[in-house]
Order: C-alpha cells, then structure tokens, then sequence
C-alpha cells in the first residue's frame, strides 16, 4: 500500500485509525481521499457523486473527528433506507468512541425518539418531516449544532423537501460548517450552496450519469404479459443476490405473490412498509436471510448491500437518471455487478433516453425460450380504512353480489 492509497495521511486522528483498521477499511474510495482533509480542516465543502463512491465515511470520518473535540452534527438524508445505514456506520465507528447518536425518522415512536434526544447526543441523523416535528414540538435545538451534512440533497428537492430544508438551514447558526453532497448540480443545489455555504470547495468525482464502471448491462425486450415468465427465466439463471425494481408498490406486491409462488424467498420495500418491516426487509436482504428483494425507487437510493449479483429492471424507470441509481446498487464500490432491463415494445424511446444518457448502447438480448404459463395468486390489496384484506373468492361474491343489488336498484355505472 502506498501514501497515495491509505486512510493513514488524511489527517485522522489515530484512535479513528484504529477502528477503521478493525473494520478492514483499508483504502479510501477517491470521494474519501480528496473530501476528508479538507473536511477535517474545517471547510464547507460540495461532493458531486453518484451513490455506491463511499461518501458515508467521507462526511462521516470528518464529523465524528469533530465531535469528539466538542463539535454538535447533524445529518439529514431524504429516506428511512439511507437514516438506517448511516446511523449504522456511525455506530460501528462512534460507537466505541463513546459518541451518543440519535435517528430521528418518520413512522417511528416519538416518544422514543425524545428519551434519546434527552441524552444530549453529539450527532443527529434524520430525515427532513421528522427532524421539523421535533422542532416544532421543541424536543431539540440546533442552536449549538455546527457541523451539518446535506447528503442526497438533489433528492430530497426532488422529494418535495425544500421548505423542511429551508427552515432546519434557519434553525441552525450562521457559524458552521456544512458540506453538501448531490449526484447532480442542479440549479437549486447551486442556490442552497450560494446562500448557506461559505466559499465551498467543490470535489467531482464522476459526471452525473456515469454508470459503475465495472457493471455489465443486458436488455430485453418483452410484451407485458410474458415479464412473469421471463423474470421466472432469469431467476432460475442467477442463484446470488437479486434487487428487482417496480415502478408502483402494487407492481412490488404482484411481483411479490408471483416468485413466492415459484418457491423463491422474497422481501418487498415500498412507502406502505412500516419502518420494521423496512428494516427486516434490508438487514434480511443483506444476510441472505432473502435471497430477493423487491422494491420500488425509494431503494434506488437507499440500499447498500455488497455483493448484489443482479439488479433487474422489471419495469424501466420514469427518469433515464433513475437508471444510474438503480443499477449502482450492484458493482459497490468498484466492484463487478450485472443489470438486467426488461422494456416493451412501445418503450423504445425511454430506452434511448438511458442511453443518451450512459453514453452507451444497452446490449440486446435475444429473447429465451420461456417456460409454461402459471396461475399465480392474485396480490393482497389492503382496505386501509378498515385494515381488511381484499382478495379471492369470498370478496368476488361480495363485489359480485353488490353489483347485482346496484343493478335491481336502478343504478348505472362501472363499480
């Protein structure tokens, strides 16, 4: 190992060297290497990188450094998926440094939430809702917070969070440092840099739309009614990890009920999970306690996991950049990673859209023999009113039944 690839002349104070080495965190990724020294030094700082580069440790080394001298942090991420891992790496490094860190995320108690907050943590990692309900409810103060990280801002704004963003920027003091990281540099990052930032420095490591280097790509293309038949394929082929994308959460579930009925074990991820079954689904995913996860773009993001085999694109993504995200959850970290995408005919144009963005051609597959059709169960549809499940035959009688009486009272209409 030489100077150039080594956490060792980075400014890290030794006790942190000594974690990261038990931990077998050798060589720092490029984010690592060129954010940390001037993070350390104390300098507002912009990272442009694509998620699966490192960035966790590349604001996390320098924070946890500042905390143990005194310093307050906070770190607001868009999803519950990235607050998990973040909170995760945190502990495994601050935790033997005797550092206190609190989650603060939406779906999760309150009240817990408070009793952690009472025990003054030195850093803070939270999504935009829940960090604003604390606020309001005066649980916390950021007045003495002066370490702020911004991680997937590009997404959070994407996300609707820009007032949450505006206010908790307001809450905390003028003197601080803040660095920044997006995977694009959009028009309104450059406006949160100019206005909450002081002469930042800017660290680029990848242009936006650069897929991992290291991840093969295979495209097919396939009526809507064979994808089942096709995914059942590919899953015979592949025996490792599988992250399955879906565009909407009912498309999770009918994928879900689908390869459970072939026999496979399953997890799904969607906004209708509850944070513990998003957090089994991830930590069941990441031991191999489910061979396959399927998911919606809320994991686009949010999912660090070594040693994915294969992300398939069930149904393409609505942004050609959502393509990036989705298939750097294979290939982490320079690893090797292969991305299946399955496109109908009609989505010809999409298609192009990612390439023009990749910069490459997604190579054609031709189209394998398929096995039989199957009958495969009908996904559960939840009645979220009455917390009723709707589904086989007894709610065709009544759906059945109801429609007649509609009828022998004179009403018109679909049901």
């Amino acid at each position: 190992m030489n100077e150039h690839s080594s956490f060792y002349n980075l400014g890290i104070a030794p006790n942190i060297l000594g974690i990261l080495d038990k931990h077998n965190f050798k060589i720092p990724t490029p984010i690592q290497e060129r954010s940390i020294p001037p993070a350390i030094e104390g300098k507002d700082l912009i990272g442009i990188a694509e998620t699966g580069t490192g960035k966790t440790l590349a604001f996390g080394i320098p924070m946890l450094q500042a905390a143990l001298s005194g310093r307050r942090g906070l770190v607001v991420l868009p999803t519950r998926e990235l607050a998990f891992q973040v909170n995760e790496v945190f502990e495994k490094i601050g935790g033997p440094l005797r550092l206190r860190i609190a989650s603060l995320i939406g779906g999760e108690s309150m009240r817990r939430q408070i009793f952690t907050l009472q025990r003054n943590p030195e850093i803070i990692i939270g999504t935009p809702g829940r960090i604003i309900d604390h606020l309001q409810q005066k649980t916390f103060s950021l007045s003495r917070t002066n370490f702020l990280v911004l991680d997937e801002a590009d997404r959070m704004l994407d996300m609707g969070f820009a007032p949450q963003l505006k206010r908790i920027l307001q809450a905390l003091p003028r003197e601080r440092q803040t660095m920044l990281f997006s995977a694009t540099m959009p028009e309104d990052i450059v406006a949160i840099a100019r206005a909450y930032m002081k002469l930042p420095m800017r660290v680029e490591i990848a242009p936006p739309g650069t897929a991992a280097a290291k991840v093969t790509h295979e495209l097919f293309f396939v009526q809507k009614p064979d994808k089942p038949r096709l995914l059942e394929k590919m899953l015979g082929e592949y025996r490792g990890s599988v992250l399955i994308f879906s565009r909407t959460k009912f498309g999770v579930k009918k994928i879900i009920a689908g390869i459970r009925a072939l026999g496979h074990i399953a997890a799904e991820l969607h906004s209708n999970r509850s944070p513990g079954q998003r957090r089994d689904a991830m930590e069941g995913f990441r031991n191999g306690r489910y061979r396959i996860l399927v998911a919606t773009d809320i994991a686009a993001r949010g999912i660090d996991v070594k040693g994915i085999e294969l992300v398939l694109n069930y149904d393409l993504p609505q942004s050609p950049e959502d393509y990036v995200h989705r298939i750097g959850r294979t290939g982490r970290m320079g690893g090797a990673g292969h991305a299946i995408s399955f496109a109908t005919p009609d989505q010809r144009r999409d298609v192009r859209d990612i390439e023009r963005l990749i910069r490459a051609a997604l190579p054609l597959s031709k189209l394998p023999e398929l096995p039989p059709a199957r009958f495969l169960p009908r996904p559960v549809r939840s009645d979220f009113r009455s917390g009723k499940s709707f589904g086989g035959s007894r709610f065709n009688n009544q759906r059945r039944s109801f429609s007649e009486n509609r009828k022998r009272r004179g009403f018109r209409g679909r049901f």
